[in-house]
């Protein structure tokens, strides 16, 4: 085993966090605050190729993996602009594409995706949750199109994409009445889909949305994969979703441990700064333990995707990467709140408003819960629980 970071991966992570630091968490914050898109970061860092670096390099991606484009969204968070899209658009939607698409559908999306062209993915449903053999979303097939009736909720960034890509029911198993899924690309101008914005408690540029499909018309050639394999290529890229997730996370955790510091050591009362004071210091030493802790099998877990992304081991350490960097990211950011005092939560020190999307990201894209029970069941052998 090799600790040591490679100088490609040194120089990406300097090159990233350039690029986001002449942004930085004021520029997303006011941002948030406004209503507005960080579409001027998004596309500086599309454009230079970051966000299709772990694309094929034939349809203008960087050729890398997901290791590369966990190092990716990790640089952007810790310069305090957290992009939930990243997971979606490229760690699923572009991920997917590149590993199940025909030659046809690789060359017509995956060249605008590797500069920065956004895809929402739709898969939650309001009576299904974590339960996705019971999707009630249907695509019924005719001729050489499908029609697609039902509805999805809590689809991030459906107002910054011009496709969805939907997982849909196309069938029933016999055996075990389970749904037969597939995957299909979805234009959000469809006539008969129409989408309603969520009202959430959460400062973040990416706003979610309740879906309903209207006998919404889609050409047979835009579904990824075979018909009724949805299941398989879905889980393909839940892994990519929760590694890059853990990054996000740890990239928060980062972010809030740097203003903490800085900080802990400038804050003077009683003649000496606060950070010498163990109350102040135990807290954050700990914070940034587990913060460590949880990077390790963040990179584990990019490791395993790229060696065999549908080995045990990528699926195991992709839960347990994501469990542990939203654990550890979320501590980091109340600690580095509770040293700040009242401080803590003004606008000016720039922390309390990522308080909702670290918390959300303990819930989505799986809960903690629900990785509890795979670790239960698959790592310890334990009966299972639902």
């Amino acid at each position: 085993m090799d600790f040591a970071e490679t100088d490609e991966h040194r120089l990406l992570r300097e090159a990233v966090g350039d690029v986001a630091a002449q942004f930085g968490h004021r520029y997303y914050a006011d941002a948030v605050r406004s209503g507005a898109k960080l579409d001027e970061l998004w596309n500086a860092i599309g454009e230079l190729g970051f966000l299709g670096v772990h694309l094929p390099e034939q349809y203008g991606g960087g050729g890398a993996g997901i290791t590369e484009l966990a190092i990716v969204c990790e640089e952007v968070a810790t310069a305090g602009c957290p992009l939930l899209l990243i997971l979606v658009s490229a760690a699923i939607c572009a991920e997917l594409i590149a590993s199940f698409g025909t030659d046809e559908q690789r060359a017509e999306w995956l060249p605008s995706m590797a500069e920065g062209g956004k895809m929402a993915f739709a898969i939650t449903e309001a009576d299904a949750g974590s339960n996705t053999h019971r999707l009630h979303t249907t695509a019924v097939r005719d001729g050489d199109i499908y029609r697609l009736n039902g509805g999805k909720t809590f689809i991030s960034g459906v107002d910054e994409a011009e496709q969805i890509l939907v997982v849909v029911r196309t069938g029933t198993d016999e055996g075990s009445g389970r749904a037969l899924l597939s995957l299909l690309i979805v234009d959000t101008a469809s006539a008969g889909l129409e989408s309603v914005l969520i009202p959430v408690e959460i400062a973040s540029p990416e706003k979610q949305f309740t879906l309903f499909f209207d006998n919404v018309e889609v050409p047979v050639s835009r579904r990824l994969g075979d018909e009724g394999d949805g299941l398989r290529v879905v889980f393909h890229g839940l892994n990519p979703e929760r590694i890059t997730g853990a990054a996000l996370c740890a990239g928060i955790g980062r972010y809030a441990l740097s203003r903490a510091a800085v900080y802990a050591t400038d804050r003077r009362v009683w003649d000496v700064p606060i950070g010498s004071h163990q109350g102040i210091s135990h807290p954050l030493a700990e914070a940034k333990i587990n913060l460590e802790l949880a990077r390790l099998m963040m990179l584990k877990a990019a490791w395993a995707h790229d060696h065999d992304g549908s080995s045990s081991i990528a699926a195991e350490a992709s839960n347990m990467a994501k469990y542990a960097a939203a654990e550890a990211g979320y501590r980091c950011l109340d600690t580095a709140i509770q040293t700040h005092g009242g401080n803590g939560m003004t606008s000016e020190y720039g922390l309390a408003d990522l308080w909702g999307l670290s918390r959300l990201l303990r819930i989505a894209p799986v809960s903690r819960e629900m990785i509890l029970n795979f670790v239960a069941q698959h790592t310890l052998s334990l009966p299972r629980s639902y």
